[in-house]
C-alpha cells in the first residue's frame, strides 16, 4: 500500500506477536540499540508460549555440559538429517545448531529466562543416529515470579481453566516435589512462582519491559507497507476499530505464530485433515498473509507440529472452541486407539508429532482417510484422566462406556468383530511383554510418559480385560503449523522472485520451519523458535534506515 499521510507509532524496529520468538527479536533489537515496539492482536500477550510445557529443544547447550551429557556439533546434525528425508535447508539446520547454544547463554545471562536440563527426557526418535536417549537437550523453565510483573501478571495469556502449580515439570516428573519443605512452597505461593510456558512468557516479557520496549496490546497488523523500492517501511494495523499505522525505519519481524485457526489456510496448505487446534486462537495466519502480500516466497506449507487432540464441551478461549493436547493418555498401560474398522494403525506411546502424521493415511480404494474418527479405548483398570476427566462411573457422557467391548462398539460405530479381535491381540502380545505390530514400548521415548514406575515395557504396555470399557474420541490436530515465508540464516524474508524483501524477517511459527518435518524432542518449537528471533533481533537492528 502506498504510504499513508500520517504516521501513529514510530519506531526503528516493529515486532509483530509477542510470544517467545517475538519478544526474544525485540529484546536483541532493543540490546542493540535501536528503537523497537511490540504489536500483539490479543489483548494478552505471551501468545502460544505461554500456554505450551515451555521446554527448549537445543542441543549442545551448556546445562547439558554442566550435567556431564556430551553432546556434539555432529551428533546433533546427524541426528537431524537421520529423520529429515531430505527436506530440510541445510544452512538453516546449521545456524540452528551453532547459534541456539549461544542464544541461550545471552538470554539467561541478559534476562530473567533461566532453564535446566530436562534430566531423563530422551529425544523424540532417541534410537536414531545422533539421538540422546538419556536427554539433555530438552530444557525445563526455572521458576519464574509473577509479582515481579505487576499488573502485566494478569495479561499473560492463558487458558481459562489453567492452573498454576508453584513446581518446576522437572519437580513434578520426577517425584522430587515430595522433598520441597512446606514452608518453601509457601513462599513459591506467596510469590505467585509458576512453571513451563507461564515461566518463559513471564521472564521474557519482564525483559521487554526491564528495556522499556512498549507492548501494544489489541493491535492487529494486517499489511505490510512498502516503499517504491519495494522495501518494507511500516505496517498498518487494526485499533480500536481503525486503522493504526507504525513507521519501522528497518525492519518489520513477523512473529504472529502459525494459521492454524484459518479454516481457509488450513484446507488450502495443509496436507490432512487437522480439527483440533491446541494455540492461542488468535494464530489465523495474519503474518503469512501480509508476507505472501509483500512477494514473500513461501516454504514448509503442508506441515504443523502435528498431535492428537480432543474437544471437551464446554471448552471455550476467548470465543473459539480450543482442543487439548493426549499425551499421558495414549501412552499409559491399558489404552489403545482404534479407527473406524476397530484396528489400530500406530504406535500409540510414540511421539505426538510422529503420531500425528497416523491419522493422514488415505485409502484411494474408498478415497478417505481410513483413520478417522479415531477412539482411545481403556478398561476399567486405566489410571490417567482423559483430558483432566476420570473414567468410572463419574465420567462425563462424551466420554462413552459400556459393559462389553461389542456394545462400546455400537455406540461409537466401530466394527465390533475388529475391535474385540484387536484386543484379543493386543492382549496376547501384552502378556509376552511385547507389542509385535506397532513395538510399543521399545523406544526409551515410549516409557517416558507412561506409568514410569512399572518397568519397561510395562510401563507402557498393559492388557485391556476388566469391563467397564471406555471410548474418546480422538481427532487430529497441531500445536502450531509450521510453514510460511521462506528465510535466509539471518532470518529475512526471501522474494519469490529472487533475492531478499529489504526490511522484512520472519521468525518461530510464521516462519517456514528450519527443521520441516522433523521435530526433534520436546522444545523443538520454542528452541529454534528463540533462535531466529535471537539472529532476527540482531540482524533488524543492522538494517539501514528504509524511510527517513
Amino acid at each position: 500500500m502506498a504510504l499513508p499521510e500520517r504516521w501513529d507509532l514510530e519506531v526503528d524496529v516493529a515486532v509483530l506477536g509477542s510470544g517467545a520468538s517475538a519478544t526474544t527479536a525485540a529484546i536483541l533489537a532493543a540490546d542493540s540499540g535501536v528503537e523497537v515496539a511490540l504489536l500483539e492482536r490479543a489483548e494478552f500477550v505471551g501468545g502460544t508460549t505461554a500456554i505450551s510445557g515451555g521446554v527448549l529443544w537445543l542441543p549442545n547447550n551448556h546445562h547439558m555440559a554442566e550435567a556431564g551429557i556430551e553432546d556434539s556439533r555432529e551428533d546433533a546434525l546427524a541426528y537431524l538429517n537421520s529423520l529429515s528425508l531430505g527436506m530440510m535447508d541445510g544452512e538453516l539446520v546449521e545456524t540452528l545448531i551453532d547459534t541456539g547454544p549461544e542464544m541461550l547463554r545471552y538470554m539467561e545471562e541478559n534476562t530473567p529466562v533461566s532453564l535446566h536440563v530436562f534430566e531423563g527426557y530422551p529425544d523424540y526418535h532417541p534410537e536414531n543416529p545422533g539421538g540422546k536417549p538419556e536427554g539433555g537437550r530438552s530444557l525445563d523453565n526455572d521458576l519464574f515470579p509473577f509479582e515481579e510483573l505487576g499488573p502485566w501478571a494478569e495479561r499473560i495469556n492463558h487458558q481459562p481453566d489453567a492452573v498454576f502449580f508453584p513446581a518446576t515439570m522437572l519437580e513434578i516428573d520426577s517425584k522430587r516435589i515430595d522433598d520441597v519443605p512446606p514452608d518453601v512452597m509457601e513462599e513459591r505461593r506467596a510469590r505467585d512462582m509458576r512453571s513451563t510456558g507461564q515461566a518463559l512468557a513471564g521472564s521474557l516479557i519482564k525483559g521487554c519491559l526491564d528495556r522499556e520496549i512498549p507492548v501494544h496490546t489489541a493491535t492487529r497488523a494486517r499489511e505490510l507497507i512498502l516503499d517504491e523500492n519495494d522495501a518494507v517501511v511500516g505496517v498498518r494495523a487494526e485499533r480500536d476499530g481503525a486503522p493504526w499505522f507504525v513507521k519501522a525505519r528497518k525492519a518489520v519481524v513477523i512473529a504472529t505464530g502459525g494459521f492454524e485457526w484459518n479454516e481457509e489456510l488450513v484446507k488450502a496448505f495443509l496436507r490432512g485433515p487437522m480439527t483440533a487446534p491446541t494455540s492461542t486462537p488468535e494464530n489465523e495466519g495474519d503474518g503469512l498473509l501480509m508476507a505472501m502480500g509483500a512477494g514473500a516466497a513461501l516454504g514448509n506449507m503442508s506441515e504443523a507440529w502435528w498431535i492428537p487432540g480432543i474437544h471437551v464441551p464446554g471448552d471455550e478461549m476467548r470465543g473459539r472452541t480450543f482442543a487439548r493436547l493426549i499425551l499421558a493418555e495414549r501412552t499409559w498401560p491399558r489404552s489403545i486407539i482404534v479407527n473406524r474398522k476397530g484396528r489400530r494403525f500406530m504406535n500409540e506411546a510414540a511421539n505426538y508429532n510422529a503420531v500425528g502424521h497416523a491419522f493422514h493415511t488415505f485409502d484411494p480404494n474408498s478415497f478417505e482417510f481410513i483413520n478417522l474418527p479415531a477412539w482411545l479405548i481403556v478398561d476399567s483398570q486405566y489410571q490417567p484422566p482423559i483430558a483432566r476427566h476420570q473414567v468410572g462411573p463419574d465420567a462425563p457422557d462424551w466420554i462413552r462406556r459400556a459393559d462389553t467391548l461389542a456394545e462400546l462398539a455400537a455406540q461409537i460405530e466401530v466394527d465390533a468383530d475388529g475391535l474385540e479381535e484387536t484386543v484379543a491381540r493386543f492382549n496376547e502380545g501384552v502378556a509376552r511383554g511385547e507389542d509385535p505390530e506397532f513395538q510399543r514400548g521399545v523406544s526409551a521415548y515410549d516409557s517416558y510418559n507412561g506409568d514410569r514406575w512399572e518397568k519397561a515395557p510395562f510401563t507402557t504396555l498393559g492388557p485391556i480385560d476388566t469391563p467397564p470399557y471406555y471410548a474418546a474420541q480422538i481427532e487430529s490436530g497441531a500445536l502450531g503449523t509450521k510453514g510460511g515465508p521462506k528465510t535466509n540464516t539471518k532470518a529475512q524474508v526471501m522474494r519469490a522472485t529472487g533475492g531478499v524483501i529489504p526490511g522484512l524477517y520472519a521468525v518461530g511459527n510464521a516462519m517456514a520451519g528450519a527443521t520441516a518435518m522433523v521435530y526433534g524432542g520436546a522444545g523443538g518449537t520454542l528452541g529454534p523458535g528463540m533462535t531466529f528471533g535471537y539472529i532476527a533481533g540482531k540482524s533488524a537492528a543492522e538494517e539501514p534506515d528504509h524511510i527517513a
